[in-house]
């Protein structure tokens, strides 16, 4: 759906003199886009007539971002400041598209903890998706969204949640989120204590309370709720993502479930495991960016050295997207390998054949970029031919 908030465009634009980034190799060349998909692409540094010339900058497929949660920090700009919905999602949905992001996955949590209090998480994944379904449906929003819903294993109201929504609601990806202390991204407890009392403000004797309240409840509800959230994504038609997989015991279940995509693995172990099963590893670009998990766990650099890294993520960064795909383009020498992490990989493993590659045919999602001191600096965003940034 365009976004329609500014003066029509020209059915036709002719980009030039760029370094276009394809999926296994950069070209000096210009690129054609007629009613919104790429027309042509030819060879060479020349700027015809009417033309806009890129001054050699990058011209790569618009990024796209498969997990994110930064609306949320929209949402609640300061702890306990709830914002509107609709101006929250429009500055969330203008940040991506001055980034270079032209495809987002809008991760949501469904899976509450309804007593409320330092250890309550409220419902509000569904009425959030309409405000962003019907956002989109208007032509009002710059890029493209798509709902990911962030299954939480370990909570009250999964079943109940992932019933409330259709196939008719864009819903692209399904992960399997468990946070249950003691496993996965919270094998080490402290890390968990940490995060409780320094952003929830629970004391200890809270903490323990909160501790045997969520064990009890995986207990409960954990096989059930598993069980909801595979069956909901099939129903969906969504693909099925696992989430801090941190064994080959973990990766097996997910591969079992039918997972195509691997989140934020936290051990080189489980990488590799799923790199054995045939299972995408995204990992953060903020991690890569910082040079390690602000967790602890396993590096994206040591993965990518490996040759285990497919995706990049921005996670709670959207600036970090495009750095890190830049990042790694600039340490192998590849900048097409790089991007094509955050641009063809991801689009493929979401499903969606018709954008993440420069190629006649595609949609015409395109960021123009250019170094700066190492950084890249965008200077020009395209979304089905037409400017959004």
């Amino acid at each position: 759906m365009p976004y329609d908030l500014r003066p029509a465009q020209p059915r036709t634009l002719l980009l030039a003199n760029a370094r276009i980034v394809l999926e296994t190799e950069t070209m000096t060349g210009s690129l054609l886009v007629r009613d919104g998909r790429i027309a042509a692409i030819d060879s060479g540094p020349a700027v015809p007539a009417g033309a806009e010339d890129c001054e050699g900058d990058f011209l790569a497929p618009g990024l796209v971002e498969l997990h994110t949660d930064n609306l949320e920090r929209h949402l609640e700009p300061r702890p306990g400041v709830r914002w509107p919905e609709a101006a929250a999602i429009l500055a969330h949905d203008a940040e991506l598209a001055g980034t270079g992001i032209t495809t987002v996955f809008d991760a949501l949590r469904i899976g509450s903890l309804v007593a409320g209090g330092k250890a309550g998480f409220r419902r509000y994944a569904r009425p959030l998706a309409s405000e962003i379904l019907r956002l989109h449906a208007s032509g009002t929003l710059r890029i493209r969204h798509r709902l990911h819903l962030r299954a939480e294993i370990c909570s009250e109201t999964l079943a109940e949640e992932i019933a409330e929504f259709s196939p008719a609601d864009r819903v692209g990806i399904v992960s399997l989120m468990d946070h249950t202390p003691g496993q996965r991204q919270f094998t080490d407890i402290s890390r968990l204590r940490a995060y409780a009392t320094g952003h929830r403000g629970m004391t200890e004797a809270e903490f323990q309370a909160h501790v045997a309240s969520l064990r009890a409840l995986s207990a409960r509800n954990g096989a059930r709720h598993e069980a909801a959230a595979v069956a909901g994504a099939r129903r969906l038609g969504a693909t099925l993502a696992s989430h801090d997989d941190a064994t080959e015991a973990q990766v097996a279940a997910s591969a079992a479930h039918g997972a195509r995509i691997a989140e934020f693995p936290t051990t080189f172990e489980a990488a590799a495991a799923c790199r054995a099963r045939g299972i995408a590893v995204m990992m953060g670009a903020p991690n890569l960016i910082r040079g390690g998990s602000h967790a602890g766990n396993v590096s994206a650099a040591a993965l990518a050295e490996a040759g285990l890294l497919d995706i990049l993520s921005s996670d709670y960064a959207p600036a970090s997207l495009l750095a890190g795909a830049v990042r790694l383009g600039t340490l192998t020498g590849d900048m097409a390998a790089g991007i094509a992490r955050v641009t063809a990989a991801p689009a493929r493993a979401a499903g969606l054949p018709d954008r993440g590659r420069i190629a006649p045919g595609l949609r015409a999602d395109l960021l123009r970029f250019r170094l700066a001191h190492g950084h890249p600096v965008p200077r020009g965003v395209w979304v089905g031919g037409a400017r959004v940034a």
